[in-house]
């Protein structure tokens, strides 16, 4: 894989940024593992800005993504990544993951259909990307054991990866290899009282991080994602939306950010497919309200739904 330079400005549609500014990427493929981009996507400059900065020189980091439920954590790699044509290697974290899950074992594999298989050693996404040069993708890592997660301790030093169970063979990492995490904390574990599965992570662990920050989008930012996800709503209606949303939002962080008093959030994928469905039900009697059932009410518990119903009627100015 050849590096190739992009203009930030272009790229990820930057005004103000000098169209001489580039940053680091790789040239086009039809590597599968390649994400997909949404064109409507809008880039944060802050975030943008962070990961960029470590996709170029990471200095010996890993780098963790850390922000509430529903705020783009890995929407913002992998639309970073897909502009840059970066292959991502990804993988979602869960209390019983071992760190087999992320550099592979064996199991029985058949060549072809219909063939007897054979036990095979098959690459983890941390073994692949380490190969090929790709980015992996560790998402919700403070839901897995700290204990598993230090197995990856040496590998963010730099040193090479050793898959024993693979006859010892030796991965060092390729210059292109980049080891990027998502969170809903930074490892200190669930202070909010949000997330019960989240667990507290090693220190040591932490300190081979450097840490970047997603907020839920500014009401600007998210009105451009609407425009693009349902172009025929008009704007009034794509704000009062947005302010629901984050209405929701502060009901569910909590004024000091330790928790509030809703259970769910509405992140801007939610907020996306109550508009979409907004244009398929426009025939019926209300489709805001049931528009909205169908992407997110439905899921809430009754006392959840009443507050949010109330944010509606008051938003809407309906009866």
């Amino acid at each position: 894989m050849q590096i190739q330079h992009y203009p930030i400005a272009k790229t990820f549609a930057q005004e103000g940024v000098p169209e001489n500014i580039t940053t680091m990427g790789l040239a086009p493929s039809d590597n599968p593992f390649i994400p997909n981009i949404k064109q409507s996507y809008v880039f944060r400059r802050e975030p943008l800005r962070e990961v960029l900065a470590f996709l170029n020189d990471p200095m010996g980091d890993a780098l963790n993504v850390s922000g509430p439920t529903g705020s783009g954590k890995t929407s913002l790699i992998c639309e970073i990544a897909g502009r840059l044509n970066w292959p991502v290697q990804s993988l979602t974290g869960r209390g019983k993951m071992e760190f087999t899950d992320l550099t592979g074992h064996y199991k029985l594999v058949s060549s072809a259909p219909g063939e007897a298989p054979s036990m095979q050693f098959q690459y983890g996404p941390l073994a692949k990307a380490m190969k090929e040069g790709h980015i992996c993708l560790l998402n919700e890592i403070d839901r897995i054991d700290p204990s598993e997660i230090t197995g990856l301790n040496d590998v963010l030093e730099g040193r090479p990866l050793v898959l024993e169970q693979n006859g010892g063979e030796v991965i060092k990492p390729h210059p292109h290899f980049r080891f990027i995490a998502t969170g809903n904390s930074v490892g200190n574990g669930d202070v909010t009282g949000l997330y019960q599965s989240v667990q507290q992570q090693d220190i040591a662990a932490m300190d081979r991080y450097r840490f970047t920050v997603v907020q839920y989008p500014d009401p600007e930012d998210e009105l451009a994602v609407l425009k693009g996800a349902a172009p025929s709503i008009p704007v009034s209606i794509l704000e009062c939306m947005i302010k629901v949303a984050n209405d929701i939002r502060r009901l569910f962080v909590g004024e000091d950010g330790n928790g509030g008093e809703l259970a769910v959030t509405m992140s801007t994928r939610s907020l996306c497919r109550w508009a979409s469905l907004m244009t398929v039900f426009q025939g019926s009697e209300n489709p805001v309200q049931y528009a909205l059932q169908n992407s997110f009410m439905r899921r809430c518990s009754p006392e959840e739904a009443a507050a949010v119903d109330r944010i509606i009627k008051d938003t809407f100015g309906l009866s």
